[in-house]
């Protein structure tokens, strides 16, 4: 599906995503949504953790995904987010848990789909700045909070899957 950011060149369109954000915030602070959302834990045949840097947001190391839209499960949401973010394919993907959290007003309610990938992951150079595979005892220090709170357990888990 072609989207007008998708019309932009990628330096306008990163240069653009801080204010869309900033907008998209206040919406959230003044309706007070409930959002569907996935995070993505996808894993290289060397056992490591691909993450990822937002160009607008957070600086902070955390998992790839997005929204999921009207009529679009979680897992084929986190499969559409890995691809367009980081060019990966995520194979074998489960849902591994569901997070809910409140965020700048709304409700967040965050669908964790881990998978494997043999892919060298590509930032998409407009929404991903950064994309980077990194082994799970030698993750970045600046990752996010809830995500270094989660990670392990969750490394835990698929290992014995």
């Amino acid at each position: 599906m072609l989207r007008l950011s998708d019309l932009l060149p990628a330096p306008l369109h990163r240069r653009l995503l801080p204010f869309a954000h900033a907008l998209r915030i206040g919406w959230w602070r003044i309706r007070r949504p409930s959002l569907t959302a996935c995070r993505v834990l996808a894993v290289n045949p060397r056992g490591e953790v691909l993450l990822v840097r937002h160009s607008y947001g957070s600086s902070a190391w955390t998992l790839p995904g997005g929204g999921v839209g009207r009529g679009e499960t979680p897992t084929k949401a986190a499969i559409r987010e890995l691809a367009e973010e980081t060019a990966c394919k995520l194979e074998h993907p489960v849902e591994l848990a569901i997070t809910r959290s409140a965020w700048h007003g709304a409700t967040n309610v965050v669908h964790v789909i881990a998978g494997r990938t043999s892919d060298t992951p590509r930032a998409d150079g407009r929404e991903i700045i950064a994309a980077q595979c990194f082994p799970p005892d030698a993750l970045p220090p600046d990752i996010s909070s809830r995500l270094a709170e989660n990670l392990p357990g969750w490394l835990t888990r698929i290992a014995s899957e």
